[in-house]
């Protein structure tokens, strides 16, 4: 996998609810067999702590 993109990201959290932690991004990502270089981003966040969808994205993509 190339670059990670925001599609990618929300197929790895497809089902995930709100508010959620880390741990538990990374546990759905892994549920949803996505790449390895998803969790691994996931798991490597400084954010403890999601109330949606879109703070996982800048989190992801603003670093």
């Amino acid at each position: 996998m190339a670059e990670l993109s925001p599609t990618d990201l929300q197929k790895a959290l497809k089902g995930m609810d709100y508010p959620t932690d880390k741990q538990h991004l990374v546990e759905r990502a892994r549920s949803n067999h996505a790449d390895e270089k998803i969790v691994r981003t996931l798991d490597g966040l400084k954010e403890s702590r999601f109330d949606g969808p879109n703070e996982v994205q800048k989190a992801v993509f603003n670093q």
